[in-house]
């Protein structure tokens, strides 16, 4: 009789897609002395570039406290520009701002900041520089997992280039299009907005005193994201027909349609670096897991980028997941077993369902200029504005720190 074919690594856990979630996850889990894989199709040079990712990541606070447990916090600090002040108004560019507007400052919340503003290529370098660092970790890139065979004994993972992987859980964290979830599957609900955000990054001659500004115009928001060195982030969220267009103009021409928009409350400003365009859309799975398989970050939902708590969702699913993981696995229960998938689900359904209809109402209520709504959403900034005890609940949420909270975002180890 043959013998079975003997894989060529064997690990506690697989990761599929080694982009910020995934490798959060995998350095979660191989901290606590896991045996990980993450299979990532890009090679780590591409993940780098400066071509790559124009985009930037408002850091919650909470989820600061998951960067600091994997030990990539302290790799972060310098090129970690904190978010002191958020003021969120209403306009257009014809009659200009609202007089009516909602401002959180940090203080209110008794923190140095509300979060952190960090380019999405400084947090991949910090996490691949930690995952060289970490004995566990197993990267594999540029690599691609062909199928997955998942059943009550295990997992057994083919990559593309033949090497066979064992694992005994499965985590799907290989983006929106995820092919884990389609095989498993899963469907999901999703949509598209009609927006596209355009992405670019402007230098200015004033200091933004750590300061994020949301303009809510009709073609939707408008977002300046504080930066180190005396830069800003552009989220540019516009007509998707129109965004192609404005992507397509001249330095100068593409310049003055967002001075437009951007104003003169910084003074001089210059683009530097190139422009992106990312279409926008809703996704979210209807389970998140299945036999030995756990979705998480885009894989599982993507919202709207509105209040920039993308990948702050991510970080919290992989934050609770880490810890029904590692609590199974010291107690000696099966880590991919129903009860932990079960846990897992639970606890985070509820939040990303709240958030995704949050932030798609959000986008519907002010991407629009209709009269009596524009009316009745600046008088509902003002209230807020005039009610502290609301306002801070708001601010707990936008931090990450309202809820039950796993003990990563709490700020304690797995």
């Amino acid at each position: 009789m043959a013998q079975p074919t003997q894989p060529d690594l064997t690990v506690d856990v697989l990761i599929a897609g080694g982009g910020m979630a995934g490798m959060t996850m995998g350095l979660a889990l191989a901290g606590a002395g896991l045996p990980v894989a993450v299979v990532e199709r890009q090679p780590a040079t591409v993940l780098l570039d400066a071509a790559f990712d124009g985009r930037t990541s408002a850091i919650a606070y909470g989820s600061a406290k998951v960067f600091e447990g994997v030990g990539i916090w302290a790799r972060l600090t310098a090129k970690a520009e904190p978010i002191r002040d958020v003021r969120i108004a209403d306009g257009d560019l014809v009659d200009g701002l609202s007089p009516l507007f909602l401002h959180y400052d940090h203080r209110e919340a008794g923190t140095e900041a509300l979060g952190f503003i960090v380019e999405n290529r400084d947090i991949r370098a910090a996490l691949l520089d930690q995952a060289a660092a970490t004995d566990c970790l197993h990267l594999l890139a540029p690599a691609e997992v062909a199928s997955a065979t998942r059943n009550a004994a295990g997992a057994q993972v083919t990559l593309g280039d033949g090497r066979r992987i064992a694992a005994r859980l499965v985590v799907g964290a290989d983006g929106r299009n995820s092919p884990l979830r389609h095989a498993a599957g899963i469907r999901v609900t999703q949509f598209d907005y009609p927006q596209t955000a355009i992405v670019c990054t402007v230098a200015h001659a004033r200091p933004h005193q750590g300061v994020a500004v949301e303009l809510f115009l009709p073609a939707g928001p408008f977002a300046m994201l504080p930066m180190t060195g005396q830069r800003s982030n552009v989220i540019w969220s516009e007509r998707s027909d129109l965004a192609r267009h404005i992507l397509g103009l001249d330095d100068g021409a593409f310049f003055d349609e967002l001075h437009r928009r951007f104003g003169d409350w910084l003074g001089d400003i210059e683009v530097t670096g190139p422009r992106f365009g990312y279409p926008l859309g809703l996704l979210h799975a209807e389970r998140y897991t299945d036999c030995r398989l756990a979705l998480v970050g885009d894989a599982a939902h993507v919202i709207h980028p509105i209040a920039g708590q993308g990948l702050n969702l991510g970080l919290r699913d992989v934050a609770v997941l880490a810890e029904a993981v590692v609590d199974a696995h010291r107690l000696g229960l099966d880590i991919g077993g129903g009860g932990v998938l079960a846990r897992y689900e639970r606890w985070r359904r509820f939040d990303n369902v709240l958030m995704a209809a949050a932030m798609d109402g959000l986008n519907r209520l002010f991407s629009n200029d209709i009269a009596p709504l524009r009316l009745a959403r600046d008088l509902g900034l003002a209230a807020i504005n005039r009610l502290p005890a609301v306002k801070r609940l708001f601010i707990r949420h936008a931090m990450g720190v309202v809820g039950e909270l796993p003990r990563l975002v709490r700020g304690e180890a797995l």
